[in-house]
C-alpha cells in the first residue's frame, strides 16, 4: 500500500460515527403498545425498557462514536435519564413531527459537526455491536446505509450527510417503506449500501426473534385474556 493510499485510509479509520438511538419513555400506554394484547401494558413497557438497554449497550460497545438517546415526546422521564446516564450517552428530544421529520432534524443536528451518523431504534435485538461497526463502515465508501427489515421498513439507516430525501412526505408503517425508499434513492443516484435484514419486534407474533430470556420476570399479568407470549 502506498503512503498516500495508507494516510486516506488512516483518515478514514478516526471519521466518528454518531449513533442515534431514538426511544419512547418506557411507559405502560405509551411504548411498544401493540404488543400489549400479548404482555399487557405493565409487560409491553418493561420489554420496551430491556430493548432500549440493550440498544443503548449495543451502541457503545461498537465503539464507532459518541451515542446519543433521542427521546419522544421528551426527555424528562426518569427512566429515559437513567438509562443515557449509565450508558454514557447523551440525551436530546426528537420535537414534534412525523417520524421522517424527527429523524432528519436528528441527523442535521449531529452531522452538523465532522463525522457520519446512524441512527436506529430499539425493536430489533439483532443490531449488535457488529452490525453496527459493519454500518459505519460502510459509510466511508457510501452516501447512505440501511439495514432492512423483514417487515419491510429498515431498523437502521446512516448518512454521511443529512438530506432530507428519504424521509420527507414519506408513508411510514407499511411493508413497502424500504422497497419506495429504493426508488428514491436510485432516483437521486446517490450511492447507498444494505446490510443483512434483521427482525423487527413489534407485533405479538415478532416475539419469536427476542433472545432467549427476555420475556422471564417480566409482568404480563395484565394481558388480554387468552393472549400467550
Amino acid at each position: 500500500m502506498s503512503a498516500a493510499r495508507s494516510l486516506t485510509q488512516d483518515r478514514r479509520d478516526r471519521v466518528t460515527t454518531t449513533v442515534i438511538v431514538f426511544a419512547k419513555a418506557p411507559v405502560p400506554g405509551l411504548a411498544k403498545t401493540r404488543l400489549a394484547p400479548a404482555l399487557g401494558a405493565a409487560g409491553a413497557a418493561a420489554l420496551a425498557q430491556r430493548m432500549l438497554h440493550h440498544a443503548l449497550a449495543q451502541a457503545q460497545a461498537a465503539g464507532v462514536g459518541p451515542v446519543e438517546l433521542c427521546a419522544a415526546p421528551d426527555a424528562t422521564h426518569p427512566a429515559l435519564q437513567a438509562a443515557a446516564a449509565e450508558h454514557g450517552a447523551s440525551l436530546t428530544e426528537q420535537g414534534s413531527g412525523d417520524l421522517g421529520l424527527r429523524m432528519h432534524r436528528a441527523f442535521a443536528r449531529s452531522l452538523m459537526h465532522p463525522g457520519h451518523a446512524l441512527l436506529i431504534g430499539t425493536d430489533a435485538p439483532a443490531l449488535d455491536a457488529s452490525v453496527l461497526r459493519q454500518a459505519s463502515r460502510a459509510l466511508q465508501d457510501h452516501d447512505v446505509v440501511f439495514v432492512p427489515a423483514l417487515d419491510g421498513g429498515y431498523a437502521l439507516v446512516g448518512q454521511r450527510r443529512a438530506d432530507p430525501r428519504w424521509f420527507s412526505d414519506m408513508s411510514w408503517s407499511h411493508a413497502r417503506v424500504m422497497e419506495d425508499t429504493r426508488a428514491r434513492l436510485r432516483a437521486a443516484g446517490v450511492r447507498w449500501a444494505e446490510l443483512e435484514p434483521v427482525a423487527d419486534v413489534d407485533e405479538p407474533g415478532d416475539l419469536v426473534h427476542l433472545p432467549p430470556g427476555w420475556l422471564d420476570g417480566l409482568d404480563v399479568s395484565s394481558r388480554t385474556p387468552g393472549k400467550r407470549p
